[in-house]
């Protein structure tokens, strides 16, 4: 098989995946958006945590062009991403029970805020006691998950439970077990994972979706402009100046 081919077969996995989400998320889709605006309008804060590549969607979010200057990265040394070193260690602190209590006590996190919480199998302790222990703080939760692991994994969690069970809205990102796409004879596993895509895709359209929500409510969002464009930098400078209270990422 040519590499176009494989190429093209990636494409038409992830399209068909987005169009999937866009078709069966849309009454979640509007949910999380209306509680993202809830929370603007009321005063709450905003942050967003995924380890390992759930990370990446994470960060997608914030400090963005175009996104919610609200949204702050809630970071977890050592699981953001692959930069730490060995880059195993962060799969490793995934499992490893009590770390959420310990990052949360030490966050700026209170009742009244809303966490977003991104795991693609949703069944590592990290999010689930996150999830779990956010809650009970009175901190809203929005999970980003791929239900299917539910079924046909194991929670790693000593509840037995997963982040999809301990959240306000979840957003299933309908990502096969496993998330690698494609298939071929001759390579012996499977390849080309599409759930960064996916979740990142899941994630701008519920931002998008809480940004019309307020303009709805007659509040202007407060939304970041490129600093690449002239007056941006300006732009952004009276924003994180009206909002500063609600801004940890300039700290």
């Amino acid at each position: 098989m040519s590499d176009s081919k494989l190429a093209g077969q990636f494409f038409d996995a992830a399209i068909g995946l987005l169009r999937q989400v866009q078709d069966e998320d849309a009454g979640e889709i509007e949910a999380a958006g209306s509680l993202i605006a809830d929370t603007v309008v009321d005063g709450g804060r905003l942050f967003a945590f995924g380890a390992g590549h759930s990370s990446l969607a994470a960060q997608d979010i914030v400090y963005r062009a175009g996104g919610l200057a609200l949204m702050n990265l809630l970071a977890v040394p050592g699981v953001v991403g692959v930069d730490v070193m060995p880059a195993t260690l962060g799969s490793a602190l995934e499992r490893v029970d009590g770390l959420a209590s310990a990052v949360l006590d030490c966050s700026p996190l209170r009742s009244g805020d809303l966490l977003v919480i991104i795991s693609l199998s949703g069944r590592n302790a990290l999010p689930v006691e996150m999830a779990m222990n956010a809650r009970a703080l009175g901190v809203k939760v929005i999970g980003v998950t791929s239900v299917a692991y539910a079924t046909e994994t194991t929670s790693r969690h000593v509840s037995g439970t997963y982040l999809k069970d301990h959240c306000d809205v979840v957003l299933d990102s309908r990502i096969p077990v496993g998330d690698a796409e494609l298939t071929l004879d001759s390579i012996e596993a499977p390849f080309a994972p599409a759930s960064t895509v996916v979740t990142s895709a899941l994630l701008q359209a519920v931002m998008a979706t809480a940004a019309g929500a307020l303009a709805d409510r007659g509040i202007e969002p407060p939304l970041l402009r490129s600093g690449n464009v002239d007056g941006g930098h300006e732009w952004n400078g009276r924003v994180m100046t009206e909002y500063g209270d609600r801004i940890f990422y300039r700290r």
